[in-house]
């Protein structure tokens, strides 16, 4: 089963296949990571159009059985805050029109599932990504690394809810 991870952002937005089965907990392969780039002088509509077009090259070229996105939880910062919600509803509803099932995660869960500790530092998250992995190097940039770690803990968190239908995280 392979799916697909988005760590949304408009100046770099992060995404990574990892292919892994609920058969064979923590056997992941990261398939394919790297990030799409926009230029910050470009106007947001030219910026959110190129997204969606890369976003629907990469939906098309891999064909996940599910899409992850890292949900916005808690931003301080508006003007961070949005171009990120931007980013995640340029995912989100591209994959839904498709009929690919979504999953959303914050943060705080995807350190949770890949490290065991909620408050994890991403150095440690990352570190984590390329063991259970079986790469020899931590993923680059850190975007990518997060769009894999997101992509990891829809096998971990379903392999859960699987197992106890009456457990929903």
């Amino acid at each position: 089963m392979f799916v697909l991870g988005i760590d949304p952002g408009l100046t770099r937005c992060g995404f990574g296949l990892v292919e892994g089965s609920f058969d064979q907990p923590e056997s992941f392969r990261a398939v394919r990571a790297g990030v799409i780039e926009s230029p910050h002088q470009d106007a947001t509509e030219l910026r959110l159009g190129h997204l969606h077009r890369e976003m629907a090259s990469l939906l098309d070229d891999f064909s996940p059985d599910a899409v992850v996105v890292e949900k916005v939880f808690f931003q301080k910062n508006a003007n961070t805050a949005i171009p990120v919600a931007q980013a995640s509803g340029i995912a989100v509803g591209l994959a839904a029109s498709l009929g690919i099932p979504v999953r959303q995660f914050t943060a705080q869960q995807v350190k949770m599932a890949v490290t065991g500790y909620g408050a994890a530092k991403k150095p440690q998250v990352q570190a984590m990504v390329a063991r259970l992995c079986g790469l020899t190097e931590v993923p680059r940039p850190a975007d990518a690394a997060d769009a894999l770690a997101l992509a990891m803990t829809y096998f971990i968190i379903e392999r859960v809810e699987r197992r106890y239908p009456a457990v929903q995280m």
